[in-house]
């Protein structure tokens, strides 16, 4: 879809669904789902995709589905590069997700384009396997950054927290493998887990490791108590009031790390993206 400054669209999803996309080059797209509540199932896709949009708002949803509940992209590899358009000034509220095999929300893989300046607060997520996971590889170049997400409750998550650099497939031999992707400035704050497997999983790039994600406020009960609750590479962060206790290189005493997250915790998160 890209027709310019569409507010407010409401949109009823039927099972048959694949996925429905918003994409707009013009950076005058929101679409969201205002004083509605709206029920979204099906058991294979992505439902709903922001591919290279700019002022989104999702908003006062259920969406249930077999992969991904909503995913944010900007683009596959060279092609999103030379296309230059961002999926950026994204702002999700109250919504309820639930993904079997994927992810509640994800982020990427395709991401060439980059994705910042993302708000994502007051949401539910449950019986997923993953609830909010970051995804890019080589040879995509771009970004993610800017994020913050506050206020979640998860329930009945395999994996509550992932982000990978190793994931995402190629669509054509034209790539540059040597284009490595960013992401930094990743907050996630005020969160509560039960029945949740494995807490975090942070696998960054060793040539492009992850960095500044900041973690506050969060307790994640999990089911059966696990030995290795965290797994984690090539990242760096910082973190406050987490339990279980996540890796050390998550848990930065570096000044600049640690007043870098600082002072993007005691910020509002509606500040971050503003439609």
């Amino acid at each position: 879809m890209g027709p310019s400054n569409i507010r407010d669209l409401l949109t009823t999803f039927t099972p048959s669904l694949d996925f429905f996309a918003i994409s707009s080059g013009d950076g005058r797209i929101k679409e969201g789902f205002s004083h509605e509540k709206n029920f979204a199932k099906s058991t294979l896709y992505n439902v709903l995709i922001s591919d290279s949009s700019d002022s989104t708002c999702i908003e006062d949803c259920s969406i249930a589905m077999g992969h991904d509940a909503i995913a944010l992209k900007s683009g596959w590899d060279e092609y999103g590069i030379a296309y230059g358009r961002p999926t950026t000034n994204v702002h999700i509220r109250r919504v309820n997700l639930q993904s079997s095999s994927g992810s509640s929300l994800a982020f990427g893989s395709e991401m060439s384009g980059g994705i910042s300046n993302v708000c994502v607060e007051q949401v539910h997520l449950y019986n997923s396997f993953s609830g909010i996971e970051f995804r890019t590889t080589k040879g995509r170049g771009g970004y993610i950054q800017e994020i913050i997400i506050s206020d979640v409750a998860m329930e009945n998550i395999h994996t509550a927290f992932s982000a990978t650099g190793q994931i995402g497939s190629h669509p054509d031999d034209h790539f540059d493998p040597n284009a490595l992707p960013v992401l930094d400035h990743i907050t996630l704050q005020n969160v509560i887990g039960t029945n949740i497997t494995i807490a975090g999983s942070f696998t960054g790039i060793q040539e492009s490791p992850f960095t500044s994600i900041c973690l506050s406020n969060i307790s994640l009960s999990t089911t059966p108590p696990a030995s290795i609750s965290w797994v984690c590479s090539n990242v760096s962060g910082f973190s406050q009031w987490v339990f279980p206790e996540p890796c050390p290189s998550l848990e930065s005493s570096l000044l600049n790390s640690s007043s870098t997250c600082l002072s993007r915790l005691n910020s509002s998160p509606t500040q971050t993206a503003v439609l």
